[in-house]
Order: structure tokens, then sequence, then C-alpha cells
């Protein structure tokens, strides 16, 4: 499996799931317009575990939303999921959706 992308969250493929199960299944929530990407179909669970989110699909897939970007499949698996950042001059910066 590859990496998904979906604005400024990336999901990377784990070998397991680690951590405390939340009750909740957001995986971001946008610093800007205040949308979540979270999931929407789909059977999941999300995990945290030392401020790292794990995402664990049961499902054939589970559909990712967010208000401003399309809706994509994630396939069955596990996750991890990661906030791109980019470098400025003034150092490194979380990518803003």
């Amino acid at each position: 499996m590859q990496a998904i992308r979906q604005g400024d969250v990336i999901l990377l493929p784990v070998q397991q799931v680690e951590g405390q199960k939340i009750p909740h299944l957001t995986l971001a929530e946008g610093e800007v317009t205040g949308h979540k990407h979270r999931i929407t179909e789909g059977k999941a669970e999300l995990y945290e575990q030392d401020s790292t989110l794990y995402l664990r699909v049961f499902s054939e897939s589970a559909l990712l939303a967010h208000h401003e970007h399309k809706a994509i499949s994630i396939p069955q698996g596990d996750w991890m999921v990661k906030i791109q950042r980019e470098y400025e001059p003034e150092g490194w910066r979380y990518v803003a959706d």
C-alpha cells in the first residue's frame, strides 16, 4: 500500500496500530475553517499514542471526507495519520488547511 493524501493529512501504511482507542473518527481539524477530515463511511477505529494518531480500517474501505476536498476511499488496513509540514525561512510549520 502507498501513502494517501487529502489536503494536509497524509496516511502512511503501518504494520500495526498502537495506542488507546479514542471515541471519534476525526483525523484532523482545519486551523482556519474548522472543517474536519473525518471518516464518514465504513467501519474504522482511531487510536492515539504519544500524540500520534493511528487509523484501523476494518471494512473493505472507509471514506475520508472533508468539506473542501474530494472524499477519498481508504483501503482496509492500518494507517499512521500525519499532518504535512513545509519549510519556510523562519523554520518548519504545519500546512494550514
